[in-house]
């Protein structure tokens, strides 16, 4: 298949029937399935959707992919990155030995010198700053395994507050989204409920590039006799809004004024289920009350979107038998990023619609684990869904890890990421250590970060399987096996559980991130209070067998699940226990949600402040088990545009390429389809600036300058996009630090969820030589 047919040939199939079969296979020139020595299993981990697959193995070496026939996820296909991206295992430029810097230069060193340096540093700091002068910074792309480890040495070896991971800049929202309304992180639906849908909402969800196969899934629908409807809220004409019934394209920054016109217009025409609000909600009488300030000429006008298209799209979610939402960065990384994604879980509890086929919300993860991140608590969280505020769960916990309850931190919520380099940027942070991500293009206004992790007096100590941005930046560089070279579990977006196994060795000195933690924390001596070791583990089962453990009685509860099952099975998700052995593909279908007091991973936030509310006040006012419904208003973002800078400017993915391409564009066929950064807008806006289709451009926010090439398309007048994945890695001369996205973005946060803001920055665009490429 050519690397542009990313979806595919269509298999059709009606609503209520199973997803047909079809198996995608991708090998290396001149290899047939017959010279494949094995098939070995795992998942995807370019991406959140989880599909099933088996990497061909040829005399010890990756050579190839395919798609598993029987998982519940992919049904066989391939997304475009996995087709290619097993191939940048095998690049030359793999890190295969530690490096430390030496006279200002990173040289190569052997294990025992690098781990020795990293803990006596540790060591060091804890005597002399204590466990806060020391963060951790992870990943959406580890195995859970490895999470939990790291937030077991993190929270009670090291007793910091400072650990959390990507996931922070990617889908913390989602995860403080359905805390706000349900009570506990955890998707309620499950893709299969594309299977049953009659109307299928996607809110600020490229699912077309960013989950390709579940795209196919609903193409597949789309083809069949009684296809659902869509409806898209999005400001670009992607190809999912190309196949929508109503698609809504709010200025960037107003979503949460769009959501509460919707949600005005569902109340006002009786579109809600009266009884299952009253059973199992609270807070209706409050969003009644607000968003009846919507009306959609309000709306239209803040969003510049028509008042009958907001109509319209009510009138679809309104009158639906089967919704499934999905939600995604476009809802997550821009403002009010809690209140609007809040509000996508408002529809639901109004309509009734939770825990039937069809019937679903999926507030969509973009990493691969980035549940895994969560669950385990190697973000904002504590481990297993924990409420940080309360002291049973805190003594729960120590009771597992057989540590004092004073030991785990717990006299403020964990730190999030931009606090984290913030205390970084303020010296009391003295020792980070980045694991799988590549903070120097990730996070936003990179001329600061930069400026951070060069410090003097921070200690960098960088994780991964390539020489990133951020590693050149480091103190120690440690190299890290990849995805097919080691054993582990992961979950996706709607908590399925897939085990990965080891296909190949890593090469050289490459160790499994899990059996780097467990070395630091064995050269940390850390120890519980019988003095026994802290992390007594040897390999990724024994810590899955801890993590049950630790998750039983909890939403995210594994205690059914093991190695030699996962194997049989394939795949399961959680909750999965003695009473649910085959695990649970719908949550809250008895209309019981995990909001009582004394279970609640959360006791909320005010969506406007991120005040938390709280435990006296929430036990006041206990739910037991019944839904949060819970309101916002809409405030202006806080960098509109303006004369200087006019545009509205956001940043996105591309299907051909994950993240800042440390992998993607190591496959020859990937970064051969998208090279170079470009950056995206209408037809108007380019006529008005004299500029023609591949223009070189300049794009200028109050904090850089990016250089691109231009793309006009149908996205709506006044807005930009570029995708943030090009950094300056595969450049001969990295000298001007124009190419990467987020030197434009800047430094703000969802007050809630502390999520960055990467949507609603204000730009500008000019033509670089004066002259387009049209006269030329």
């Amino acid at each position: 298949m050519a690397v542009t047919e990313i979806w595919g040939p269509r298999t059709p199939y009606e609503a209520a029937q199973n997803w047909p079969r079809r198996v995608d296979t991708e090998l290396a020139a001149g290899t047939t399935s017959d010279d494949v020595d094995r098939w070995v299993p795992t998942a995807s981990v370019l991406h959140s959707n989880g599909d099933g697959l088996e990497i061909a193995v040829r005399k010890g070496r990756i050579v190839g992919i395919r798609g598993r026939a029987d998982d519940r996820i992919n049904r066989g296909r391939l997304d475009v990155k996995d087709r290619y991206g097993w191939k940048a295992n095998a690049s030359p430029d793999r890190l295969s030995t530690p490096m430390v810097r030496k006279d200002g230069e990173l040289v190569p060193t052997d294990w025992d010198t690098a781990m020795s340096r990293i803990a006596e540093h540790a060591e060091d700091l804890l005597n002399s700053g204590g466990p806060s002068s020391i963060g951790f910074y992870t990943s959406g792309q580890l195995f859970l395994e490895e999470y939990y480890a790291l937030s077991v040495i993190a929270r009670a070896g090291i007793g910091t507050n400072h650990l959390d991971g990507n996931t922070r800049l990617c889908t913390a929202t989602a995860g403080e989204a359905l805390k706000e309304s349900f009570g506990s992180d955890g998707q309620p639906g499950t893709l299969a409920d594309v299977d049953h849908a009659d109307v299928i909402a996607l809110f600020g969800h490229n699912v077309a590039e960013t989950q390709s196969v579940t795209w196919m899934r609903i193409l597949d629908r789309l083809a069949a006799p009684d296809p659902p409807k869509l409806l898209c809220v999005d400001p670009r004409t992607t190809a999912v809004a190309r196949r929508a019934s109503v698609h809504l394209a709010p200025l960037p920054g107003t979503n949460l004024a769009l959501m509460n016109g919707l949600l005005r217009e569902l109340i006002v025409n009786g579109w809600i289920d009266d009884e299952f609000i009253r059973e199992h909600t609270v807070g209706f009488e409050d969003l009644s009350a607000l968003v009846s300030q919507y009306p959609p000429e309000r709306v239209a006008d803040i969003c510049g979107v028509g008042a009958d298209d907001i109509r319209h799209g009510a009138r679809l979610i309104g009158e639906a038998q089967r919704l499934l939402s999905t939600v995604l960065q476009g809802f997550y990384q821009s403002h009010q990023a809690t209140a609007s994604a809040v509000q996508v879980n408002n529809i639901h509890l109004l309509r009734g619609m939770l825990g039937r086929p069809g019937c679903g919300v999926l507030q969509m993860n973009g990493q691969p684990t980035a549940q895994n991140t969560r669950e385990c608590g190697a973000d904002g969280d504590l481990a297993g869904f924990r409420n940080w505020a309360n002291p049973a769960h805190v003594r729960e916990l120590a009771s597992v890890w057989n540590v004092d309850a004073a030991t785990i931190p717990h006299f403020a919520p964990p730190t999030h990421a931009m606090q984290i380099f913030r205390y970084a940027e303020q010296e009391s942070l003295k020792m980070l250590w980045v694991s799988a991500t590549n903070p120097a293009v990730s996070m936003p206004e990179l001329r600061r970060v930069r400026s951070i992790l060069s410090k003097e007096s921070l200690f960098l100590v960088v994780q991964d399987i390539f020489l990133t941005e951020t590693g050149m930046l480091a103190d120690v560089v440690l190299p890290a096996a990849a995805w097919g070279e080691k054993v582990g579990t992961f979950t996706n977006a709607d908590r399925t559980v897939h085990l990965s196994e080891k296909a190949v060795d890593p090469p050289g000195g490459a160790r499994a991130d899990l059996d780097i933690f467990l070395d630091f924390s064995r050269r940390m001596d850390f120890r519980d209070r019988d003095g026994r070791p802290l992390t007594p583990w040897s390999n990724a089962e024994a810590v899955f067998e801890a993590w049950k453990r630790c998750s039983a009685g909890r939403l995210c509860d594994y205690s059914g699940m093991s190695y030699a099952g996962l194997r049989e099975q394939g795949s399961v998700q959680w909750p999965c226990t003695d009473t649910a052995p085959g695990g649970t593909a719908r949550l809250y279908a008895d209309g019981r949600f995990w909001t009582a007091a004394d279970e609640c991973e959360t006791y909320g936030k005010d969506l406007i402040t991120g005040s938390p509310v709280d435990a006296i006040r929430y036990r006041a006012n206990d739910p037991k088990g019944r839904a949060l419904i819970k309101s916002a208003d809409y405030e202006t973002p806080h960098e509109p545009p303006s004369a200087h800078y006019p545009f509205a400017l956001i940043t996105g993915r591309t299907v051909y390429h994950f993240h800042t391409r440390t992998k993607t564009a190591r496959a020859p066929e990937l970064n051969g389809a998208a090279p170079e950064v470009w950056v995206e807008l209408s037809a108007a806006d380019a006529a008005t600036h004299g500029i023609r289709d591949g223009d070189p451009v300049e794009i200028r926010s109050p904090r850089s300058t990016v250089r691109a090439a231009a793309r006009i398309a149908d996205i709506r007048p006044g807005v930009l996009f570029l995708p943030f994945h090009y950094g300056y890695w595969d450049l001969e001369s990295p000298a001007a630090h124009d190419r990467a996205a987020n030197e434009l973005t800047l430094t703000d946060w969802d007050p809630a969820s502390k999520q960055p803001i990467f949507k609603t920055a204000a730009a500008a665009i000019a033509l670089l030589s004066g002259e387009s490429e049209g006269t030329r």
